[in-house]
């Protein structure tokens, strides 16, 4: 009983005290509010972090071979939805992979009313988890963020993804990037 009484009393202390800790004049309540007003609503990609390990959108942005990557993924508006916490693989295909697309099919993405069609093409490109390599078994098929699925190939200690060869591992604090290098394209839907 005495707990609860003492707890009671504690309560009341609080609640009656916090009201006189602010501030004793108008003047000093003035609040400069300009920078959490200017991130309001941004998404996780606001976040301010330079001692963590970069996420998977802060480690294509850092790569010079994946600036076509990074170009889809803001145009796609999927910066935030990747800079969540995840965790997610992802086959990053460097620029030299979008290079071998046929002429004007990059530009023709980037355009705001196909922001759908590449949307799909990235998320074709995610799968949520981490896929180790070292786990990964020839002919394993993982379906991606899109609904459409991927097929694994292992052969001679190479890796592919449909065909795209895996070149590098880079580790992330959401995850894992493969860079490949080619393009993955989601099958057409079955009409």
């Amino acid at each position: 009983m005495k707990t609860l009484a003492a707890y009671l009393t504690l309560i009341a202390t609080l609640i009656f005290t916090l009201p006189s800790c602010g501030p004793a004049d108008s003047d000093d309540a003035a609040v400069d509010t300009t920078a959490s007003n200017n991130t309001r609503g941004a998404g996780q990609s606001a976040v301010v972090d330079d001692e963590s390990q970069k996420n998977v959108v802060q480690v294509a942005i850092g790569s010079a071979d994946h600036t076509t990557l990074v170009t889809a993924i803001k145009a796609a508006e999927l910066v935030d939805v990747l800079s969540n916490a995840g965790p997610f693989t992802v086959f990053a295909p460097t620029n030299d992979a979008f290079a071998k697309l046929p002429a004007g099919t990059v530009d023709g993405l980037l355009k705001p009313e196909k922001k759908n069609d590449l949307s799909d093409i990235l998320q074709y490109h995610v799968f949520v988890g981490v896929l180790k390599l070292e786990n990964m078994q020839d002919g394993q098929i993982f379906n991606m963020v899109n609904g459409g699925n991927v097929t694994i190939g292992v052969k001679d200690g190479k890796y592919t993804v449909n065909g795209a060869n895996i070149v590098a591992t880079v580790p992330a604090s959401n995850g894992v990037i493969y860079v490949i290098d080619n393009v993955l394209l989601p099958p057409a839907p079955a009409q």
